[in-house]
């Protein structure tokens, strides 16, 4: 039993809701256009948590293993870190949680693309072991891009663009120029999810020598470039609401008063040990965005 707490700590499920904001955004943006299919949102949400989780388990293993987990630094105690799994297990972790999500994206593209459409299933292939790398890569081996400030372009990438885009071109098999805004969004918040985690543990990651990019610019940047992170995804969302969607529809930005409240608060922190409250807000906040944005395509007519 404690072995299971340990592995259901190391798979951070608090991270799920927010990697599953990408998958309802697409699948609004799909049903926005006419498409609808229940197997393909399932395939889609079992998908990303197998990535999400993948990355949890190498993140606490490339974490644990470089010493950047130690006892300075602020927030839940990590299964390497506390002793509770070893590098060996974690390993073990990794290697299943990515053949799985493998054979999930393997599942999916034969239900969507089949063998008729070889190169869109080739293609979405590629990108699925993309991601499969780019979830181990970030703080694992020498060369993880975590730890050289590349980290929210990634998430921007593959949490934003590629969830939400991806997500949306398997229900309808076209390019929707539209969907790039709620992406665009969607990517913006996730790295601001991203973001407040370096804010938190700036100086336990400066000491490790982990330069993510608020190492780089320094905390008080760092709160700058969040706010306008938060600023700019309302900006994107607003406008597609106003070119896509009817007036009563727009209920689906009501949360943005919590990240409007939320980015105050952030800028007026001087402590990063005070942020971490913030980490759950933004993350919620994020997916009851997508969750909401669904239901106005769907039931707010």
């Amino acid at each position: 039993m404690k072995k299971l707490k340990a592995w259901v700590a190391a798979a951070r499920l608090r991270t799920l809701p927010l990697s599953l904001s990408g998958i309802f955004t697409g699948t609004a943006l799909a049903n926005h256009l006419g498409a609808n299919d229940a197997v393909i949102f399932l395939y889609c949400a079992l998908l990303t948590i197998g990535f999400q989780i993948t990355s949890n388990f190498a993140n606490d293993f490339g974490d644990g293993v470089k010493g950047t987990d130690s006892d300075d630094r602020i927030g839940p105690k990590r299964a390497l870190q506390s002793g509770l799994l070893t590098p060996k297990e974690l390993k073990i972790g990794i290697a299943v949680t990515a053949i799985l999500s493998l054979l999930l994206a393997i599942g999916l593209l034969v239900y969507v693309f089949g063998i008729e459409e070889l190169p869109y299933f080739m293609l979405f292939l590629g990108l699925g072991v993309f991601s499969i790398w780019a979830a181990i890569k970030y703080t694992v081996g020498s060369s993880a891009y975590g730890y050289r400030g590349l980290g929210d372009v990634f998430v921007f990438i593959f949490f934003g663009l590629l969830a939400v885009l991806g997500t949306q071109f398997l229900y309808t098999k076209v390019f929707y120029v539209q969907s790039v805004l709620p992406a665009i969004a969607i990517g913006l918040l996730c790295v601001g999810v991203l973001n407040l985690n370096n804010l938190r543990d700036v100086i336990s990651d400066k000491a490790h020598g982990k330069n993510t990019l608020v190492v780089k610019m320094g905390f008080k940047n760092g709160k700058l470039y969040h706010a306008l992170l938060l600023v700019f995804s309302f900006v994107a969302f607003a406008y597609f609401a106003w070119q896509e969607l009817q007036e009563w529809q727009f209920l689906f930005l009501l949360p943005y008063l919590v990240i409007g409240a939320h980015t105050a608060r952030v800028l007026r922190t001087k402590e990063p040990v005070n942020l971490d409250p913030e980490l759950k807000k933004l993350a919620l906040s994020t997916f009851l965005l997508s969750f909401l944005l669904y239901l106005s395509v769907n039931y707010f007519l």
